[in-house]
């Protein structure tokens, strides 16, 4: 089944919206940098693109879930879109199909650009999730299957670390 072309294309377009405003540099040197960032307009606000960037990446999951030509499409896409993959979210909650959600993007972006940043969004999220009572385990053990076990960065698989964090272990390197 695959990605279909014009969401491949649209996500493409997005990603090139976004890519000057997710690059910018940032003077590091300014002590008001990083306020006046997080004082902005969110990226996706930015572009005027949020909308067709959350459809778009509800269809990917979506698409995600069906097959794994689709699987390896969506994370080929995601991969070589940085600036979507970085820009784009899906809804926080407490609720187990939230959790759902988040570890299914998290397992499309397969890695992202740093396994360790994914590894403490991971922890996070668990910890969310633990105290909103959620049962975890079958939801990792359910997204693990559809996750890759390409090990890109010497630290394990995505399909490793869910699994890892299934077992209620912290994921991380130490």
């Amino acid at each position: 089944m695959g990605v279909p072309g014009e969401l491949a294309d649209e996500v493409e377009l997005i990603d090139a919206l976004l890519k000057p405003i997710v690059n910018r540099p940032v003077d590091f040197t300014d002590p008001d940098a990083m306020a006046r960032m997080s004082e902005g307009p969110h990226p996706l606000d930015e572009a005027n693109v949020r909308e067709e960037a959350e459809r778009a990446l509800r269809e990917l999951l979506t698409l995600y879930e069906r097959d794994e030509e689709a699987r390896i499409e969506v994370r080929a896409l995601l991969d070589r879109c940085a600036a979507f993959t970085w820009a784009t979210d899906v809804p926080r909650g407490r609720a187990p199909q939230a959790f759902r959600r988040q570890l299914l993007l998290l397992s499309a972006r397969d890695h992202a650009r740093d396994t360790r940043d994914e590894m403490v969004l991971l922890n996070g999220m668990c910890e969310e999730a633990r105290e909103a009572g959620v049962d975890m385990r079958p939801l990792l053990l359910e997204i693990a299957e559809l996750s890759s076990d390409e090990d890109k960065y010497g630290m394990g698989s995505v399909r490793h670390i869910l699994l890892r964090a299934a077992g209620r272990e912290p994921v991380g390197l130490w």
